[in-house]
């Protein structure tokens, strides 16, 4: 059983930085992504940004430039690195996974973690 456990969220003033963390436990192998999602109140949830199995990575146009995401394999984990925090970026952070069904032909599911808040305020 995969599990997501999500920590380093929490209230940081405009221009601040955080990293946010997200540890896999379980068979997560082979997986094709890994990656950030959010959610403001109000709105739908939106792809931060994403992680493949060979390391490349894609981000959302308003935070490029701004985070980074990265992953650690021995320990199944990915990073977000959010530097010049703006308000808008508040929203709830939620950590995925997708990963590889064996079978014929192979299928994938997407994991979730609980969600963190990230609140960017004055």
């Amino acid at each position: 059983q995969v599990q997501l456990v999500e920590s380093g969220g929490g209230l940081v003033q405009p221009g601040g930085s955080l990293r946010l963390s997200c540890a896999a436990s379980g068979s997560i192998f082979p997986f094709n992504r890994m990656g950030w999602y959010r959610q403001a109140p109000g709105k739908q949830r939106e792809l931060v940004a994403i992680i493949t199995n060979k390391d490349t990575t894609n981000y959302a146009d308003s935070v490029k430039g701004r985070f980074t995401i990265s992953r650690d394999g021995d320990r199944n984990t990915v990073y977000l690195q959010m530097n010049n925090l703006r308000p808008e970026d508040t929203a709830v952070y939620y950590c995925t996974v997708n990963v590889v069904i064996a079978g014929a032909p192979p299928t994938d599911y997407d994991h979730w973690g609980q969600g963190m808040q990230v609140t960017v305020s004055s």
